[in-house]
């Protein structure tokens, strides 16, 4: 039989000459997602079969902090030790607002009352967590502390409508790259379970019947093409798609500004084109994380941030990534961060933020960059009149960050969107319920087929909410429910 499989075209069931692997759940991707997918389904009693196109287990999972977001039904260990209580309503309300316009409620309900439990999950799987506390605003901890204000919780506008909590939990690994220490651990369990895992195995298509309700997949695995059937359910977890530069200039081509992709080869779409394939519906494609990592430092949070016109556009205090949700609104490339003398310390090196000019009035700043004049000039004399009395008006900055800009010399540095360091990945991906189940356009579950992880849209979905660790937290999370309810699917027959 000769037949060209695609990602984009599904494999029909009267095609398949015979099935060369069965099981009962098949998972596509063994990064984090995956990886909770498969230990559920296994640990409920399912046969199950994982299959990675790399040659090991991780993904981008496995290049990130580790961080995940969790918090709730009055705080994790963490939180409660640090003199923080989490209340779940809260925890929800952050969430909400953090998803956007079209943030899913009920996920963000399931996930609320249940990230407590959630935390109490990864323990189990062999997590640790030293349950440690750092005030201080950061990335990451270079440390082996845990808990972290990760995200915007302290900041205009979710601080009026959620009371702040920090809800950043890094596991306890020295040093940045904790992600591959999650991965290890977790793929420890998926070992520990029995899962068949086959590495260097790369799906090719769905393979459904004619009404598109999906019963495998054909999988080239050393290099032969194997038909492999799932009596229960096929579950994407094979990562977004911002390695796919043509996806990427199709959906997000802001993103092409910056030449800093988080991602492995695997973010290719792949999993988002199979689920398209049988009708899935892709969501909030045009979504995505882009951040300026501006601090650490600390103390550059109190300077302020303007475009090319001289005008400010954001409260500084605000989330790292939320500042370049932002900094991608403004016209022009050419993007500022205006700091004097008892605030300026040198931005870290991976940056790539220098100084753009100096002097030892703003006016100078201002001629320098070749601004229009008493643009610079004015924005810094309001925002130094209002700082002065503890205010900020126009973006709300918390007054524990501001201070006038009027000690010289007065520094500009340079956020160049095509120079400084951009870092970025896609948000959008297969609608989906909480169960894992992928929807049509209508909302329709497609039979037999679910996702999570960033081939779905999950909590994350819009760059102008997010907050570190929010990617694991969704990927563990609803991963975890992927695999239950393909798992509950084999007990109903």
């Amino acid at each position: 039989m000769s037949f060209n499989f695609s990602s984009s075209r599904p494999c029909r069931t009267h095609q398949v000459p015979n099935w060369d692997l069965e099981t009962d759940v098949i998972v596509v991707g063994f990064g984090a997602a995956g990886a909770c997918a498969a230990i559920e389904a296994a640990g409920a009693g399912a046969a199950v079969t994982l299959l990675e196109a790399a040659s090991g287990h991780g993904g981008t999972s496995a290049l990130s902090g580790g961080e995940i977001y969790l918090g709730g039904s009055g705080g994790t260990p963490a939180q409660r030790q640090a003199g923080f209580s989490d209340d779940t309503e809260d925890l929800f309300r952050y969430l909400m607002m953090a998803g956007g316009a079209d943030a899913d409620e009920s996920k963000v309900r399931l996930y609320a009352e249940n990230s407590l439990g959630h935390y109490e999950w990864l323990v189990a799987q062999g997590v640790k967590y030293k349950n440690t506390f750092l005030p201080e605003k950061m990335l990451e901890p270079v440390t082996d502390d845990c808990l972290i204000w990760s995200g915007s919780e302290e900041a205009w506008p979710f601080v009026e409508h959620a009371k702040p909590c920090p809800r950043g939990h890094t596991p306890q690994w020295t040093g940045w790259g904790g992600g591959r220490m999650l991965m290890d651990t977790l793929a420890a369990r998926v070992e520990t379970l029995g899962v068949e895992v086959r590495y260097d195995s790369r799906v090719l298509a769905l393979i459904a019947d004619e009404a598109n309700h999906v019963h495998g997949v054909v999988v080239r695995i050393a290099g032969q093409i194997c038909f492999a059937r799932a009596r229960n359910g096929v579950i994407l977890c094979a990562g977004g798609f911002v390695m796919n530069r043509d996806m990427v200039k199709r959906h997000v081509p802001h993103l092409l500004r910056s030449d800093n992709p988080i991602g492995t080869p695997g973010d290719n779409g792949t999993g988002i084109l199979l689920g398209m394939s049988v009708g899935g519906a892709a969501i909030h494609m045009g979504e995505a994380f882009l951040s300026l990592p501006f601090y650490a430092p600390e103390s550059l949070v109190n300077g302020i941030f303007i475009n090319e016109r001289g005008q400010r556009f954001i409260n500084e205090d605000c989330y790292h990534g939320r500042v370049g949700y932002h900094i991608m609104q403004q016209m022009g490339d050419r993007i500022y961060l205006l700091v004097d003398n008892a605030t300026f310390q040198p931005p870290a090196d991976f940056t790539r933020i220098q100084i753009a000019a100096a002097g030892e009035t703003w006016e100078e700043v201002e001629g320098d960059l070749g601004l229009p004049e008493g643009t610079l000039v004015s924005t810094v004399a309001l925002y130094n009149r209002h700082a002065a009395d503890g205010s900020d008006p126009l973006f709300h900055k918390a007054a524990k960050w501001l201070k006038p800009l009027n000690e010289p010399p007065f520094v500009a540095l340079d956020c160049r969107v095509d120079y400084a360091l951009y870092p970025h990945f896609t948000l959008g991906g297969l609608d989906t319920l909480p169960t894992g189940e992928v929807l049509t356009e209508k909302r329709e579950p497609i039979g037999g087929l679910y996702a999570a992880g960033r081939t779905a849209c999950g909590l994350p979905r819009w760059g102008g909410g997010y907050s570190s660790g929010m990617s694991l937290a969704d990927a563990t999370f609803f991963g975890r429910q992927a695999g239950l309810h393909a798992a509950k699917a084999r007990q109903q027959g």
